[in-house]
């Protein structure tokens, strides 16, 4: 039978799960935790954690842990998200308790026929009319239709909101030929992705996906490159272009199953 290898990526020490079979991985500036998995040793990228968020854990797991021959699933999530154990809809958790009771702790049945375990995705064609006109004035401009028809209000308009009008047009500028016109696609005409780089897979899809993801954020940096990236918007670029492609690639190459997913912050 097989398991499941969980690796939670924080960069604050997580109480509630040290005495459970997470692997906590650790990408804060702070030292490492004893028993944590430091991403700061080995080949790493940890240099670049506030760009990369939970990317630079991702990037040592390839590198240094990853094992091709496990038939094992396995699963990354993060401090405040964390996938549930059963298909619920509560979102959020507000105690430690429910936390642990609420965790996926092995692999589901259902996921037998699948290759790959995503997020439940989520809509992002719901921005309130004043921020569209505050912050996609210029996608506006360009396309009035979208600030009335939700159809047209997709992850990229959500994009160029959020995180620098025109960057994912130059980012995606970048990919191979096999991706560049389908993702540009799916970008333009989809209005939900599978949020938060997390997923659940097996170690040779996860291998793959990780030599085409970070060969792809080499080549954005060169474009972007790291000095002008500040604030909520741009600081961490390259996670939020991880998250989209993420979401595109995983259902255009194999069986993906939609999973539960639910919120919890023990700050607050």
């Amino acid at each position: 039978m097989t398991k499941l290898e969980m690796y939670c990526v924080t960069n604050k020490r997580l109480n509630f799960l040290e005495d459970c079979n997470y692997n906590l991985s650790w990408v804060g500036l702070d030292q490492c935790p004893k028993n944590y998995i430091n991403s700061n040793n080995k080949m790493n990228i940890f240099s670049k954690e506030k760009y990369y968020s939970e990317l630079t854990f991702h990037y040592w797991y390839w590198k240094n842990l990853l094992d091709l021959n496990s038939k094992n699933w396995v699963g990354f999530c993060q401090k405040r998200r964390f996938w549930s154990k059963n298909r619920t809809n509560v979102k959020k958790i507000y105690d430690t308790t429910s936390v642990k009771q609420s965790i996926i702790m092995e692999p589901s049945e259902e996921w037998e026929n699948f290759e790959v375990i995503l997020c439940d995705p989520i809509n992002i064609n719901n921005a309130k009319k004043i921020k569209m006109i505050k912050r996609g004035f210029k996608s506006l401009v360009k396309k009035p239709s979208i600030f009335f028809d939700e159809n047209k209000q997709s992850i990229k308009f959500h994009f160029d909101m959020h995180h620098g009008y025109g960057n994912l047009d130059k980012a995606i500028d970048l990919l191979e030929d096999d991706d560049k016109k389908d993702f540009r696609k799916f970008v333009n005409y989809n209005t939900s992705f599978n949020p938060h780089i997390m997923f659940i897979s097996k170690p040779k899809i996860i291998n793959e996906w990780f030599s085409k993801l970070f060969k792809w954020l080499e080549k954005c940096e060169t474009v972007f490159g790291f000095k002008n990236l500040s604030g909520y918007d741009t600081q961490r670029l390259y996670a939020y272009l991880a998250e989209r492609y993420l979401s595109y690639y995983f259902n255009k190459n194999y069986r993906v199953l939609s999973w539960p997913w639910f919120f919890f912050d023990e700050t607050k």
